[in-house]
């Protein structure tokens, strides 16, 4: 193409004018559609070696003059921009100064002819090069913008100015040296008192010019509201006039302006610390525009606007132009709408970045009591009812963005000052809980809900944490908040319940989970009995009272369902079929649900100290949990026939299983029950534990829903881990249960419930009975009865020792897969659930297992090539090891380990790793588990295998993964290094005592001095690579090591790996290679650094700036004078912070010098 062509030689060209009108055709080809990729890599590549060219900029200016083309003036601006940032130090001065006049002077000519984001990027340049200049060499650059400010027509263009300014030169990116960053902050923080004032001078003319108050106001909704529920707040206030004037009516240019303003004003907060620069009459105007949220003309259907900024964009650009004036009319109606929404927006932006700020300087508190006066009167006028509207309609007619930023206010006042307020005399708290609750139960949306109950979630926990600190005087605390902790919990349960609340909670998915794997239903009733739990810390009868009864009716709903049970033949179903009927019943069957839910999360609250006190209101709500429970189990309601079979079956089966699980919770109410006082009430708890294992046992059966099953599985575990009765092996329901395990291995529960009885009942066996001492045990009989238990539950595993030795056909390895699969997770559960137990407990497993351990280990070979049966045994051998390994005794496992290792070759190892996120790889990583268990053990019985596990980590492991990501491996394998290491320490090093007594200093004894080295360099390795998790991880054992071990202090450490430790460390830094872990690097670099701050200073430093490439000797010099010789954490960080900064900008601005330079 021609054109292409010329613009390939344009530099040649004597017309501009043809460059530009070739640059605009390239432009137009690379937007358009048909251009192939391929193309478009040319036309880069032209456009690219084009702004290399010294002097590119003089074209750009010209192509900025006299283009309308959007894209040709965004190429040329990026031209600008990356002369700015990347080469300004190579630019000729004589340049410069000319740039600095041209760029302003074609803004004040442009802006209001360009799109807004041309405008804002040719603001970033010119500031961009204030950034590098300003005062020095661009003394006018900020006196420019505050004149622009000032002047009426060019205000908005100014404010778009100082919002750039503020946003490049309070936190600017690293490329600037460190003094330039700290020199452009200190310049900053002077002007900001300026800053404020002029802006603060602009709110105030509009309050002042458009306010139509007049000096005797007539009667109206608005003169009487300071009066009202927080009129406390404001009399004899002097802002007590203002917030009861009408709105200022603006019209949508000065919108604009104002929230131009704002917008400014909320970038600065962000950065400027708290001051009484922000003035009494700023905050007052500020929360004036914060009103215009609250003003219900405000609701527009639009969009969620980016509340954080609006681009400067004014409202002619964004509104297009028509024909009819009606129709403008309407659209500057609903434009305006739009720009007062925005405004409210912006308002409380500001506010909300005031109040985020934790440390608050003595002299600006009482300002902050006045901020929080005024955002409640907002707050008082949102939740006003009157005869027009309710507080929920009114909250849904406000802008969602304006919702959720006052919401944010909320959480950020009770979460960071209330504890500055709440004693003041002059904030009403209890006022305010009031006008919060309006709040919280009118939200329009479940996620503005969710996030005020977060709020009262975190008001509870205030309030608790202030009672156990003022335990004196609690009940004054407690009688303040009483009633509005009572309207609370009796608000927050109503919500929950299909009764007071159907519309919405019907609204809720229960299907969807998220990433918490939790349904939004489960969400909203998780998070709501969170505050009731909280409430009934604080007010525990009163809570109990509350929430008992509303059970106890909906318990008698489902409790005199059996009187519509019809039974013909084997056919039962419940006789209840109107629809009006079924909706009702469908409703009460989901709130019993939900209230059982309730009362099972209450559980915590009637054991411990306060176990006899509440033991009467516990003993009620367990006999109402057995009573229903065995009522459920008798009636068999899961299984009737129903009129709307999709609905109320599962609603019948929730019910039962939700009772289930709320028994459960009360297992160590029972415990104590049982521990405390069941000698007196002998004959209450034997009946209430019979009647639970009764409710249970005849669940536990393939043909009930699984979610029962599991629920009654559950509850035996619970029984006979946490209450252990010594009755409940004669009871006949367990028997029924230990037979249906250990006779019927044709009838199988499924996978998870046959894990969940077997658990239950070997700990039934096992575990010590509370209140006996050890002759009481029956420890033999006890044996005996687990041994038949395994014996039956490993029977078929058992026979498959005969096969181990015969080479197996295929059918007959599947079925012993099988097998394999079905019995060794059984076995790992019953091991691990001991796994704390009494030496007696894991002896007596030991003694049931022993066969089926040796089973395992005889079939392991046979099955090292099926990586899934291998994690399967691998499982089992690690639980082994975990929780049996002085049981197996020294001799077996030693066996174990030797088999092991002899399996796992290197091509074996190979073979597993390479299939990364396989089976293979989690064979591998549970065997490094498995050594790691034997290196920690202490003593020295497991000594005599450090050499081989050593061997296989350093030379069969590592060498594989060493150049591979394989995280899951390497990071089981540095585990396992380090607790070598860790374990092991005298392995490495003899330290003699008598001669750190004689010399003061353990002096070191090196032994198997190339594994430790080999060991050493892995973990230096592994800092060159990407994963940040193993970074992470090695880092931290590296430093654990040195306060354990004194690792960085050992003679051979310090003398030839230490600095090149912190070198590695230290290239980290400058490569920003994981930015995330900058603390922890910094600190590992000092902790090794102060081994010899002398040797660091002296030797390192200058051997370490010597060897940084891309800077010059002069650079160097100034680096080393900066890095001051400090010994203390915080002036060391902050010298390793300025070092990294500082090289990383001479770097960037010695690669962007034009080839030839000479540096002076």
């Amino acid at each position: 193409m021609l054109l292409s062509y010329h613009f390939d030689n344009f530099h040649l060209v004597a017309s501009e004018e043809a460059s530009l009108r070739a640059l605009e055709s390239l432009m137009m080809e690379f937007f358009h559609s048909c251009t192939t990729n391929e193309r478009k890599r040319e036309i880069e590549e032209l456009l690219n070696n084009f702004a290399q060219q010294t002097g590119a900029w003089r074209h750009c200016l010209f192509f900025l003059s006299n283009t309308r083309n959007e894209y040709v003036m965004m190429y040329s601006l990026t031209v600008f921009e990356n002369l700015v940032n990347k080469m300004w130090i190579g630019v000729a001065s004589q340049d410069k100064m000319e740039i600095r006049s041209c760029l302003p002077k074609l803004l004040l000519a442009q802006h209001k002819s360009v799109p807004y984001f041309i405008r804002n990027k040719l603001c970033k340049v010119i500031v961009d090069i204030g950034r590098q200049d300003w005062p020095m060499f661009y003394h006018d650059f900020f006196t420019s913008t505050l004149q622009l400010i000032q002047s009426p027509a060019l205000a908005p263009l100014g404010l778009v100015m100082l919002k750039t300014t503020s946003e490049e030169l309070a936190c600017p990116r690293e490329d600037l040296s460190v003094a330039r960053k700290e020199e452009l902050r200190k310049l900053l923080l002077e002007q900001v008192p300026t800053v404020l004032s002029l802006l603060t001078g602009i709110l105030e003319t509009y309050l002042d010019k458009h306010s139509v108050i007049a000096s005797t106001p007539p009667p109206s909704p608005t003169s009487g509201e300071s009066m009202e529920l927080l009129g406390s707040l404001f009399q004899g206030s002097q802002y007590s006039k203002l917030f009861c004037q009408p709105m200022v009516t603006l019209d949508s240019e000065n919108l604009q302006l104002c929230c131009l303003v704002l917008e400014c004003l909320a970038h600065l907060f962000s950065w400027i610390p708290l001051s009484t620069s922000i003035t009494p009459t700023l905050l007052a105007s500020i929360f004036h525009f914060a009103r215009f949220g609250c003003d219900l003309r405000t609701k527009a259907k639009m969009g969620s606007f980016n509340s954080s900024s609006s681009n400067g964009q004014l409202n002619s650009e964004t509104m297009p132009p028509t024909s009819n004036g009606g129709s403008r009319n309407s659209q500057q109606s609903e434009g305006s709408k739009v720009d007062r929404a925005r405004l409210g927006v912006m308002a409380m932006t500001c506010i909300n970045e005031l109040v985020s700020k934790n440390c608050v300087p003595l002299d600006f508190e009482e300002y902050l009591l006045r901020m929080f006066q005024q955002t409640f009167f907002l707050l008082q006028r949102m939740t006003r009812e009157n005869n027009a509207h309710t507080v929920k309609s009114r909250l849904q007619e406000l802008d969602e963005s304006y919702l959720e930023k006052f919401t944010d206010f909320l959480r950020l006042f009770v979460s960071v000052h209330l504890r500055r307020i709440e004693s003041s005399p002059q904030f009403p708290i209890v006022e305010f809980l009031a006008l919060l609750f309006k709040y919280t139960f009118n939200q329009p949306t479940h996620e503005g809900y969710f996030a005020c109950l977060d709020i009262w979630s975190v008001f509870l926990d205030f309030l608790t944490t202030k009672i156990k600190s003022r335990l004196a005087d609690r009940e004054t605390v407690l009688n303040r908040y009483k009633d509005a902790l009572v309207l609370l919990l009796r608000e927050v349960l109503n919500r929950i319940q299909f009764r007071y609340n159907q519309a919405q909670l019907e609204e809720l998915d229960d299907e969807t989970l998220d990433d918490d794997q939790q349904t939004e239903w489960q969400r909203y009733l998780r998070q709501s009995l969170e505050v009731v739990a909280k409430v009934m810390e604080l007010l525990p009868s009163h809570a109990f009272s509350t929430l008992f009864p509303v059970l106890q009716e909906n318990l008698d709903v489902y409790l005199g369902l059996r009187q519509f049970i019809v039974t013909s033949g084997t056919n039962r179903r419940l006789n209840i079929t109107a629809e009006n009927d079924c909706r009702r019943l469908h409703c009460s069957l989901r709130d019993l649900s939900s209230l059982l839910q309730a009362v099972g999360r209450l559980a915590e609250y009637f054991i411990g100290e306060i176990f006899a006190a509440r033991f009467r209101d516990a003993l009620a709500v367990v006999e109402r949990l057995v009573e229903v429970t065995c009522y459920g189990s008798q009636t068999s309601l899961y299984d009737l026939e129903t009129a709307v079979p999709s609905v109320l079956k599962p609603d019948l089966t929730d019910v039962h299983a939700q009772a289930l699980a709320a028994l459960q919770a009360y297992s160590h109410w029972l415990a104590q029950f049982y521990s405390e006082v069941h000698r007196q009430n002998q004959s209450q708890f034997i009946n209430l534990i019979t009647s639970a294992i009764d409710a249970s046992s005849p669940l536990i059966t393939a043909k009930v829903p699984e979610k029962l099953l599991l629920s009654a599985c559950h509850l035996i575990v619970s029984i006979t881990s946490t209450v252990r009765p010594v009755f409940l092996v004669t009871l006949p329901a367990v028997q029924n249960i230990f037979n249906l395990i250990t006779e019927n291995q044709n009838r199988r529960l499924p996978h998870e419930a046959h894990m969940l009885v077997c658990r239950g009942l070997s700990n039934m066996m096992l575990l010590p009975w509370p209140n006996l001492p050890e002759n009481e045990q029956q420890w033999q009989t006890r044996s005996s009865n687990h041994a038949s238990l395994l014996a039956a539950i490993t029977r078929d595993y058992r026979i498959l020792r005969g096969t181990a030795n015969i080479p197996a056909r295929r059918p007959d390895l599947d079925s012993m897969k099988t097998v394999i699969q079905q019995t060794l997770p059984v076995l790992r559960d019953i091991v691990d659930s001991i796994s704390g137990e009494s030496t007696k407990s894991r002896q007596i497993c030991y003694q049931s297992l022993q066969e089926s351990v040796q089973v395992s280990l005889s079939l392991f070979p046979v099955f090292i090539q099926q990586a899934d049966v291998t994690d399967e045994m691998l499982a089992f051998f690690l639980t082994l090891f975990q929780a049996l390994r002085v049981q197996m005794g020294v001799p077996f496992t030693g066996q174990i380990i030797h088999t092991f290792l002899s399996m796992f070759t290197r091509e074996q190892l190979a073979a597993s790793i390479l299939q990364e996120g396989s089976a293979g790889c989690r064979v591998v990583q549970k065997f490094l588990k498995i050594l790691q268990v034997v290196v920690q053990e202490p003593g020295q019985a497991f000594k005599p295998f450090l050499p081989s596990i050593l061997s296989l980590c350093m030379e069969q492991v590592y060498p594989i993964v060493a150049e591979r990501s394989s995280p899951d491996v390497k990071s089981e394998m540095f585990e396992l290094l380090y607790q070598i290491l860790h374990q092991n320490w005298r392995y490495f090093f003899k330290t003699s005592v008598l001669a750190s007594v004689q010399r003061g200093v353990a002096e070191d004894t090196m032994e198997n001095e190339a594994q430790f080295t080999a060991a050493m360099q892995a973990f230096g390795q592994s800092f060159l690579q990407p994963d940040i998790h193993i970074f992470k991880q090695n880092l931290s054992y590296l430093e654990s090591l040195n306060s354990k071990h004194k690792l960085y202090h050992r003679k051979l450490f310090r003398t030839s790996m230490l600095f090149h430790f912190i070198n590695v460390l230290l290239q980290v830094l400058l490569h920003k290679s994981h930015d995330l872990l900058q603390e922890e690097i910094t600190l590992a670099i000092y902790n090794m650094a102060s081994v010899d701050f002398d040797a660091f200073y002296s030797v390192f430093m200058p051997e370490f700036l010597n060897g940084c490439q891309g800077v010059d000797t002069n650079q160097r010099a100034v680096l080393a004078r900066n890095f001051k010789l400090e010994r203390d954490l915080p002036s060391f960080t902050q010298s390793v912070q300025r070092l990294v900064n500082d090289l990383r900008y001479y770097r960037l601005c010695n690669s962007s010098l034009p080839s030839g330079t000479i540096k002076l």
